[in-house]
């Protein structure tokens, strides 16, 4: 039996992109206008998460209010990467993130390789 492409998908209790520690994601201020660099400092606590990021139940406390560079959605455009496919870029995004804060054989990892898997 066959499987399909992977498709992106979020899992509760990951967290692992609002891990936002600048000396961490270089990359990432990089990618940001002035204004969307302004907000994410700010967004910065003194442990390098988001203020917003609850680390005890892992997930954000302003998830629907969230500003735009926190939406996965929008990573082709804050990347240049227009035009290529979603779902490859997405998914290699959160496993290099996920990697970097959770280790290559952890527990959020297996579950987000099982969550992109696309069935036939």
């Amino acid at each position: 039996m066959s499987r399909g492409s992977p498709t992106w998908q979020c899992i509760s209790g990951c967290g692992a992109c609002c891990r936002l520690d600048p000396e961490r994601r270089g990359e990432a201020l990089a990618a940001l206008d002035a204004q969307q660099r302004a907000t994410y400092l700010d967004l910065v606590g003194p442990d390098g998460w988001c203020r917003h990021f609850d680390t005890g139940n892992r997930r954000c406390r302003i998830y629907s209010d969230r500003p735009d560079f926190c939406r996965v959605q929008r990573l082709l455009a804050l990347f240049g990467q227009e035009g290529e496919d979603f779902d490859s870029f997405a998914i290699a995004c959160c496993l290099q993130q996920i990697r970097s804060e959770a280790g290559g054989r952890g527990r959020v990892l297996r579950r987000f390789r099982r969550a992109i898997r696309r069935q036939p």
